[in-house]
């Protein structure tokens, strides 16, 4: 990422000062604290924090002043940049997916707080360390909030009557192992896709350069084990699994829209509520509003795992985190704070408050109720944490190469791009030959 301008600056001045505030103030205040969230996409999520925080400010008599911050326009990611160029701004941030490593010079260590949390909720996983640990500590903590996973949503009478695939019997609202779901692979993907295509009800996945492309293409390639460059910075992707990967590209591109080159991240959504689509991969946001404005599709939808390819099975994961400012003036009250909503009961409230849109960090907090009751239909977004019968991790586009490697290849789309160049009809050599010249500027 890059500095901030002087325009940005202002820019990011302007948009700041039309966020809603919350203020908090007991009656004794012992001290204060300055916290920036993230403007939750559904505005229930904000009201629950903004509780919760009221009822610790009075138990703990700080005062607290928080901003919800959106993410549209990345506004949330300017002030970010903005603060950490100035050294000045809020105690707490809301740190999307790569910006805990862009900003890892200016964070606190929050290593007492995760010892803290780890024991007493267990381990987070890996992609958390990947992404928030820095030479052995931990610069910012895993939140629920934003947190998601990004597998297949799909229509249940679509796939059943078009493709044979009754997804609610493979991937039931229930912890069960089916044998069903043991035949849901990448080539059942592809066969399935196939036939939905032909119906004129594709799925709608992108081969753009915005997230849901990019979370969809990295966890195909990581089912074959196509790496693109390894965990000690070596380029690899001419490499057998990665061809093997792009062979099966060239077949699996040919059903896909034949506009998901320039897709966007709403393109899949607009396509599945517009009743346009088989499946999508996306969080339970796209139900969520096809619940608001096309209740019978909705009602027909069914979110389930990713398919396993010859390497496993792996949903890509987009985890949001909190830390704390070096240059923070009230570090004890931040941490406190942040340890205090990560607690159990409050994960639960804020997760219930928003379907079951938010994933907790912790795999112990993964058997909250809202996953098996909301609808319609009942149980829809049960399978849409990882579950231990699901045999399947957790994964982001990049990983395992460096951080500072992995986030181009991300943020380039490099995948999904990949995937586009075998749609316009180039050949698997001349896609590596275009990757591997791309790659080699990311690693110099």
């Amino acid at each position: 990422m890059g500095k901030a301008t002087r325009r940005s600056m202002l820019k990011l001045a302007a948009a700041s000062a039309a966020l809603p505030l919350v203020h908090i103030r007991s009656g004794r205040a012992a001290g204060k604290l300055s916290v920036a969230f993230w403007d939750h996409w559904v505005p229930s999520g904000n009201a629950v924090m903004k509780k919760q925080i009221a009822d610790w400010a009075a138990k703990t008599q700080v005062e607290v002043q928080t901003d919800f911050i959106t993410s549209v326009g990345q506004k949330n990611v300017l002030t970010i940049a903005a603060e950490h160029q100035a050294k000045t701004g809020h105690d707490i941030q809301a740190f999307p997916t790569w910006e805990v490593l862009n900003n890892a010079d200016t964070l606190e260590p929050m290593d007492d707080v995760m010892k803290h949390l780890t024991g007493k909720y267990g381990p987070v996983n890996q992609v958390c360390e990947y992404l928030a640990k820095v030479k052995g500590n931990w610069l910012a903590v895993p939140t629920s909030s934003g947190t998601q996973y990004k597998g297949p949503c799909g229509r249940i009478s679509v796939l059943k009557e078009k493709a044979g695939l009754d997804v609610v019997a493979m991937y039931p609202a229930r912890e069960v192992h089916t044998r069903e779901s043991d035949g849901w692979t990448w080539d059942a993907h592809y066969k399935a896709a196939d036939a939905c295509a032909k119906a004129g009800m594709p799925f709608a996945i992108g081969l753009g350069q915005t997230s849901d492309s990019v979370d969809t293409a990295g966890a195909l390639f990581r089912a074959f084990g196509a790496e693109l460059v390894d965990k000690d910075g070596n380029i690899t992707v001419k490499s057998d699994k990665v061809r093997a990967v792009l062979e099966f590209g060239q077949t699996f591109v040919k059903v896909l829209p034949d506009d998901a080159v320039s897709y966007d991240d709403a393109s899949n959504n607009r396509a599945l509520i517009a009743g346009k689509s088989a499946l999508i991969w996306n969080p339970p946001s796209a139900w969520a509003v096809a619940k608001r404005d096309a209740p019978k599709v909705a009602a027909d939808c069914w979110t389930f795992s990713a398919p396993s390819g010859p390497d496993g099975r792996f949903v890509p994961y987009l985890p949001f985190f909190w830390g704390v400012w070096s240059f923070s003036r009230n570090k004890t009250a931040a941490k406190e704070l942040i340890t205090y909503l990560l607690q159990r009961e409050p994960v639960e409230q804020r997760c219930t408050a928003v379907f079951g849109y938010d994933v907790p960090p912790f795999n112990s907090m993964l058997n909250f109720k809202v996953w098996q009751e909301v609808e319609p239909p009942k149980g829809t977004v049960y399978n849409y944490p990882i579950r231990p019968v699901h045999k399947a991790t957790a994964h982001i586009a990049g990983m395992p190469a460096p951080s500072d490697i992995a986030v181009q290849i991300y943020n380039r789309g490099t995948m999904p791009t990949m995937l586009a160049k075998l749609k316009s009809g180039q050949s698997v050599d001349q896609v590596i030959s275009w990757a591997s010249d791309e790659l080699e500027g990311f690693t110099r």
